[in-house]
């Protein structure tokens, strides 16, 4: 069985969780506090962080080589594009949202001096999105996939990270209910990240 150490507030953590509950396989998730980790975190994660995936002999970390293998080893729902030219361009968007909103979460949350640029720049990057979905139901196009599962944390806790999105936005906040609606991401929801929406 699949072990995931998943932080219970962790948008990162939640990506991992995700993604097992749409794929309905057997796993156990051990709940880490963020606050108080316990020592094997760091025996295993040479970076002291969550998500980690422990596989019988196969100790994985970073939330998207977690849930890529996830996607491999168990291919139903395949949430990764079968076709090799569309997965590298869902791997190339992955990279982008690391870099231009995700690495930005943790001065987000430690509320770090300058946040209110740093949500600006969040929140301008998400409107840029917008658009998109007036004319598809997902990332891309109408399957739901792993491009999805990334964003879907962040579109969560959107009021709990203090980004507000204009009217203008209103087609990317239509894609968050679809996206919330899903079985999966509601399964993979914990009690303190169901709090997290106002």
């Amino acid at each position: 069985m699949m072990n995931l150490y998943s932080g219970t507030t962790d948008p990162f953590s939640h990506r991992c969780r995700i993604v097992l509950y749409e794929k309905g396989m057997d796993f156990e998730i051990i709940d880490v506090d963020l606050y108080n980790k316990p020592e094997d975190i760091a025996v295993i994660n040479p970076y002291n962080r969550v998500p980690v995936l422990v596989d019988r002999d196969l100790v994985l970390y970073e939330a998207n080589i977690i849930n890529e293998y996830i996607d491999e080893r168990f291919p139903h729902p395949q949430l990764m594009p079968p076709d090799p030219i569309m997965r590298a361009r869902a791997r190339q968007f992955l990279h982008i949202f690391e870099n231009e909103m995700f690495k930005h979460i943790p001065d987000i949350e430690a509320n770090q001096k300058g946040v209110e640029k740093i949500r600006g720049y969040v929140r301008d990057y998400l409107i840029q999105l917008a658009p998109m979905f007036s004319k598809q139901k997902f990332m891309l196009g109408d399957e739901f996939s792993m491009l999805d599962v990334a964003i879907a944390p962040l579109l969560w806790r959107l009021g709990s990270y203090g980004i507000e999105l204009p009217k203008a936005a209103s087609p990317l906040m239509k894609y968050a209910e679809r996206i919330f609606s899903r079985q999966g991401f509601i399964d993979a929801l914990t009690p303190s990240e169901k709090v997290m929406r106002r």
